[in-house]
């Protein structure tokens, strides 16, 4: 059993923000470092992938469906792409690392003091690219946790890029976030499981200085506007519910 997990989400491919987040105390103090998934797609794919493979078995890898996607693309595939990055990312990874983005489960359970059971999952339990937020009707948690086992009292989420905490008929439920394409507020989004209370935590950075450093490691066409529109938030959390709203099976109705 784990005495504490930090829990880190859609990092994205930004090595700064990461970096600034496996820098504060409690990550590096952390037993376990868990990663729910949506690694890699984004201006610095390949550094990103480096640097959590150089912890070893620290880190715990979750799939994402960004993760997936990447493996698709790298593996030939065509069409219209989920996000306008995600070829160019697929083209830098080398085969290790697809390899490794290709093996990773989904969903895991992980026993964490204080909290028994954990399943760390990137959309919801059963599906990587399934909605579930803050505000979703039970009647859509009932539905997406249909199948869980009973043992499992707190479920750890992405995908959303929105950090919350929130019970669900006696589970709780939680997002930590995003590292790398927050929405709702600029800088570096995780959280702390820890024998007590879950800790969701932000971490600033320099976001100018890290704007210059992917500038100058990427070769993403479209870098400077990317960065720019992710790492400053551009998006509200009210422009992120609206448009992710109507994925969780809501009536439309409610928008």
């Amino acid at each position: 059993m784990l005495s504490s997990v930090a829990v880190l989400s859609d990092i994205h491919g930004v090595l700064p923000a990461l970096d600034a987040v496996l820098a504060e105390p409690d990550v590096r103090a952390a037993e376990r470092i868990i990663v729910t998934g949506d690694i890699a797609a984004g201006p610095q794919p390949v550094e990103v992938l480096d640097r959590l493979v150089e912890l070893g078995e620290r880190v715990l890898l979750v799939r994402g469906n960004a993760d997936r996607e990447l493996v698709d693309w790298a593996r030939g595939g065509h069409g219209d792409p989920p996000d306008p990055i995600a070829p160019w990312a697929a083209a830098q990874l080398r085969v290790d690392q697809i390899e490794l983005l290709a093996g990773l489960p989904h969903p895991v359970t992980v026993d964490v003091a204080g909290f028994g059971p954990v399943l760390f999952c990137h959309g919801s339990p059963r599906d990587d690219d399934e909605v579930v937020l803050v505000d979703s009707r039970m009647e859509w948690w009932s539905e997406v946790f249909g199948e869980l086992d009973g043992r499992i009292r707190t479920v750890v989420c992405g995908h959303s890029h929105m950090p919350f905490v929130r019970l669900v008929d006696r589970r709780l439920v939680m997002n930590s976030g995003s590292i790398g394409m927050p929405y709702g507020g600029a800088g570096a989004y995780w959280a702390l499981l820890s024998r007590g209370p879950v800790q969701l935590r932000r971490t600033d950075f320099d976001i100018e200085q890290a704007r210059t450093l992917i500038r100058d490691s990427s070769s993403y066409p479209d870098v400077d506007e990317w960065t720019d529109y992710f790492l400053n938030s551009r998006a509200s959390d009210f422009e992120a519910l609206t448009t992710f709203g109507p994925r969780d099976g809501r009536p439309a109705s409610t928008q």
